[in-house]
Parts: structure tokens; C-alpha cells; sequence
């Protein structure tokens, strides 16, 4: 039998290294993950092989290979590494320049009978796929978390049996409870007793049809005393039509809500209600503004389509960003941006505002004029349609939220297509 050959057809990213960071033999495998051919790595010290990126501050290929390498050989057992960045030099042939790669990796000592190390082999494994999807996710829900802190509301998200999964500060700050305290039914010790029996049947009513829900409740903040707050529920649904998980906002209305009652209860005279509607609507406008500065600030594109012909009432920077050389406000989404028109999101929009019906995108390729509607680029982007309600609940206009993941799609792409060339050439 022909061990070398074995060794080399290992399907397994493997690399013998001899104590002076010499490469000693490698398989087909690793070969092809780290863009070397075997005339290029075969006798030459691995460190040299894998220089540091000169572009990138933190590319520390050397230092990281260096005390693996020689841990390895200090203490004479398999070590097993945490994933750690190195990144790897692409062929001239495909562009040249250094490619960010994310591995796990392990050591195994060779030992020679008097138990000293011949040599280790380093076995390796490519995970920047998941790496970068990790940190993409890390990414979203870190901005969720900035928006849904931002907010005056409580916000938490839950499952689709009413089990919370997230509260956001304002919860914490507002009971002085923990996350833990709050999270799967733990929120039910908030709420006033009197109140629970009413909430669950609305519950009971809307979670099995993924229908929204709206109540009125008392909640209990952290010095004991009960505050009237409206819950609204309402289930995310995803490309598929299925439902992810549920929304959920609380408001607080107590003080809107005792200044009614005091004005029914005393029936004072019609001027001084007139004036408390009026400090009730500059209070709204108020909250209003602060959801408009929040929009305006936020990282991620937002704008807000007013009536059936979606017409651009708001638009924050970063939605402006995409397209700054054009004028978009007060003006509908098909006269600002005939491109979009064509690829058929304005039938999108329009089944929301009939419909009332969220919809979630992720990862949509979309073509864009950034300056004029002749000259497109396509990107690709993640975003929700959301119908806004006016006070009689009749929709008014769509609410629009998302951010550009182009740089993440084309890194999977590039991905997939080295996973795809590395398949090819093994094989």
C-alpha cells in the first residue's frame, strides 16, 4: 500500500509540520482550502507561506500560527483551537490580494520513542461561512436591540404560543425586573390580576389564526403602583407566509387615560375638555416626533408611504442614501423611482395597504438608479412593508424598514463558488 498516496486522498484538510514550521506533506483537501498548490507549499516553512495581510491591522496570520504551532510542540498533546481569523493570500490568476478566512482548527503530536515531537498535524476546517452569518445575525439583532431600546414603548417579541423570547429595556427600567424574570410567561406577574382573564382570551382568540390582538392593561412598574398601558400584538410572517414569531408593543396611556376619566366623572365644562383633547393631541404629536427623530437617527432606511398612490412622507438619510442624487419626497414610489416600479414592488405595497398584511423580505436583489432611473447597480436588501392605521383603524399609509446586505450576499456567493471550485478540483 502506498501511504503517502492514502495520505494525500485523506478527505480531511490535513498539514504535516516539522518543528522549524516546515510544510512536510499535505492533502489534496487542504491544499485546495487554502488556494496552494503542492509545488507551492510542499518544503517551504508554513509561517512565510502565510504572511500577514498588509492591508488589514488585525490580520495576524504569523503570531497565531506561530504559538499554535509551538503550544503544540511544548506540550506534546492534541489542542484543540478556538476559532480564529487568518487570512489567506489569493493567486494572481484570481485577482490576487488576501481573502478574510475563519477556521477551527486542532494539533496532534507525532512522537518518536523517546516521546519527543517529530512532527504534528494540523488539521483544519474552513468555517467563515458560518463565522460571517453569525456575526451578520450578531450584526441585525444588535440594531434591533439599538431600535427597540430607543423606542418609548416596551417592546418584546414572543413565540407563536405567547411565550416571550425578548423584552427590551424599557421593560427592565420600567419593572425593575430581569430578562429572566420577564421571559416565556413570567410577564403575567406584571399585569393586574384583573386584567390577566381578558388578555388571555384575546390571546386565545388570536394566537392559532396569527391574528392581531389589541388590549387595554394595568402593569405593574417597579415601585408597585399599576399603570394603564394598550398592547398590540402582531405575528411577523416571513416569504413563506409562516409566522416567525409575534411583535408585541406596550403605551403607556395612564395618564391620558385618568384625565378622560376625571373629565367624565366631574363633567366640567366643555372648554376644559376641549383644552385637555387639546394637551391629549399635543402629547400624541409629541410622541410622534420622537418616533420621527428616532427614524431620522436610526441606521437602517426608513421611509413612510402616505395613501393608496404611496406617496413619500417621510424619508430618513439613509434611505436618501440610496438614491442622493434624486428627489423623492412628496412624490408616489412609481413617479420617483420607475425601476422599482418595473420590478413590481409597487404590487407589493399596494396588496399591504389593501391587505393590512406585513411583508418581510431578506437577501432581495433589486436594481437601483442611485442618480437617475438609466443607470442601475443591483444590491441586495432585507426589508419589511407595514400598513400604518389611522385612529378608526383604516389603513393610511405603509411603513418601510430595512438595510442593504449586498456585501454579505456576495460573500456567501464568493463562498459557495470556492466551495464549488474546491469540490471540483478534489474530485
Amino acid at each position: 500500500m502506498d501511504l503517502h498516496e492514502l495520505f494525500v486522498h485523506i478527505p480531511e484538510a490535513l498539514v504535516a509540520i516539522a518543528p522549524d514550521y516546515t510544510v512536510l506533506e499535505a492533502t489534496d483537501k487542504y491544499l485546495g482550502l487554502v488556494l496552494r498548490t503542492r509545488e507551492q507549499l510542499i518544503g517551504r516553512n508554513l509561517l512565510e507561506a502565510f504572511p500577514d495581510s498588509p492591508s488589514e491591522e488585525d490580520s495576524k496570520n504569523e503570531s497565531l500560527l506561530r504559538q499554535s504551532i509551538d503550544r503544540t510542540f511544548r506540550e506534546k498533546k492534541t489542542i484543540y483551537f478556538d476559532v480564529l481569523r487568518y487570512d489567506i493570500a489569493r493567486p494572481e490568476a484570481e485577482g490576487g490580494g488576501y481573502e478574510t478566512r475563519y477556521w477551527e482548527a486542532s494539533h496532534t503530536p507525532v512522537l518518536d520513542q523517546e516521546g519527543n515531537v517529530k512532527y504534528i498535524i494540523r488539521r483544519t476546517a474552513n468555517v467563515t461561512a458560518r463565522e460571517l452569518a453569525k456575526r451578520a445575525q450578531m450584526e441585525s439583532e444588535n440594531k434591533f436591540k439599538f431600535m427597540t431600546d430607543a423606542v418609548p414603548q416596551l417592546i418584546h417579541t414572543a413565540d407563536t404560543q405567547g411565550n416571550v423570547t425578548y423584552v427590551n429595556q424599557r421593560w427592565l427600567d420600567y419593572t425593575g425586573l430581569t430578562s429572566d424574570q420577564l421571559l416565556g410567561k413570567g410577564w403575567r406577574d406584571t399585569f393586574h390580576p384583573d386584567d390577566l382573564t381578558a388578555v388571555q382570551k384575546k390571546m386565545n382568540n388570536a394566537l392559532p389564526g396569527n391574528q392581531e390582538f389589541q388590549a387595554e392593561v394595568r402593569i405593574k412598574n417597579k415601585e408597585g403602583n399599576y399603570r394603564w398601558h394598550v398592547v398590540k400584538s402582531l405575528p411577523l410572517v416571513n416569504l413563506e407566509g409562516g409566522v416567525e414569531l409575534r411583535v408585541g408593543s406596550n403605551t403607556d396611556i395612564h395618564d391620558t387615560k385618568l384625565m378622560v376619566q376625571e373629565l367624565l366623572e366631574s363633567n366640567e365644562q366643555m372648554a376644559l375638555l376641549s383644552d385637555q383633547i387639546q394637551l391629549a393631541l399635543q402629547k400624541a404629536q409629541a410622541e410622534r416626533s420622537t418616533l420621527e427623530r428616532l427614524i431620522m437617527k436610526a441606521p437602517a432606511f426608513f421611509c413612510i408611504l402616505k395613501g393608496p398612490e404611496h406617496r413619500y412622507d417621510l424619508i430618513n438619510p439613509e434611505y436618501q442614501k440610496l438614491f442622493p442624487g434624486r428627489d423623492l419626497l412628496h412624490k408616489t414610489v412609481a413617479e420617483a423611482l420607475p425601476e422599482v416600479a418595473e420590478q413590481g414592488f409597487v404590487q407589493i405595497l399596494d396588496k399591504v395597504y389593501q391587505t393590512g398584511e406585513d411583508f418581510v423580505a431578506k437577501e432581495v436583489p433589486i436594481l437601483i438608479g442611485r442618480t437617475n432611473a438609466h443607470e442601475l447597480e443591483q444590491i441586495y436588501i432585507n426589508f419589511t412593508y407595514q400598513a400604518i392605521y389611522s385612529e378608526t383603524q383604516q389603513i393610511e399609509g405603509i411603513l418601510v424598514f430595512g438595510y442593504e446586505v449586498t456585501e454579505q450576499v456576495k460573500c456567501t456567493q464568493k463562498l459557495q463558488e470556492l466551495e464549488h471550485q474546491s469540490k471540483s478540483s478534489a474530485s
